[in-house]
């Protein structure tokens, strides 16, 4: 099962599988079949939902009412609304919502590029968990941004990303902020936590046309294999659009 409708699993199967793995294995050496999880910045419950229908707790936490809205019909409609929890806030508003070390694990999907303090945004998750608690992380890669500058032919901001503190292309660029893999597991060190894995997210699939992929025939199923296949390869971790990192509380 994926988070998502099947074009749009190339782009999130890679982490769902990690996480629903990680997941599995976290309830069996509790002995314990429902965890507390936490998902801050998950919208409209891309993740959080799917984690719901795996009978976990769902705390999703997030700046945008209309997310949570949409997330609240969503978790209707997959008739896991008991145990999905909608919560307006942020990661500095986190400890005043989750109680300190009651979370078994942490979705962290797309705001480590967004805060304004990534190490103390980090380190408010952290707080919540208990101890060997998961966290999953999914951030912007800046190497993966400079190999699509340049395929897009712009070379200058190619470089921009490489040589700038924040990964940025420049002033109009959308994204505050791209990672590389080292500064993703400085993080998560930093934050007392311990990488268990690093997966490569979006290797091929934001390079391959999309008229290829929607009208091949098999050419979905083929490059989802191909992405989960690459995934776990580090060399392939450079040109991935995002890096997901698995990290648990030491």
């Amino acid at each position: 099962m994926y988070p998502t409708r099947p074009r749009s699993a190339l782009r999130t199967a890679v982490v769902w599988e990690v996480v629903r793995a990680a997941l599995e294995r976290r309830s069996a050496e509790l002995e314990r079949p429902v965890l507390e999880v936490v998902d801050t910045g998950g919208g409209t419950g891309n993740f959080a939902v799917p984690v719901a229908r795996l009978g976990h707790r769902v705390t999703v936490v997030d700046p945008s009412p209309d997310a949570l809205f949409a997330l609240e019909r969503r978790a209707s409609e997959a008739g896991v609304t008991d145990l999905v929890r909608a919560v307006q806030g942020d990661t500095q508003t986190l400890p005043e919502v989750v109680p300190a070390g009651s979370v078994d694990a942490v979705l962290c999907h797309g705001v480590l590029e967004v805060v304004d303090d990534p190490a103390e945004a980090l380190g408010s998750l952290t707080g919540a968990l208990r101890k060997g608690g998961l966290v999953s992380l999914l951030a912007a890669n800046r190497t993966g941004a400079v190999l699509a500058r340049a395929l897009a032919g712009h070379f200058t901001e190619a470089q921009a990303v490489l040589d700038g503190p924040d990964g940025r292309w420049g002033t109009g660029d959308p994204m505050p902020r791209r990672f590389t893999g080292d500064e993703l597991a400085e993080l998560a060190s930093g934050a007392g936590l311990r990488v268990v894995s690093v997966h490569g997210v979006r290797v091929f699939a934001d390079l391959v046309p999309g008229v290829l992929v929607d009208t091949e025939p098999g050419a979905t199923d083929a490059l989802l294999r191909l992405e989960l296949a690459a995934a776990e390869l580090p060399a392939f971790h450079a040109v991935a659009t995002q890096l997901h990192v698995l990290a648990e509380l030491a």
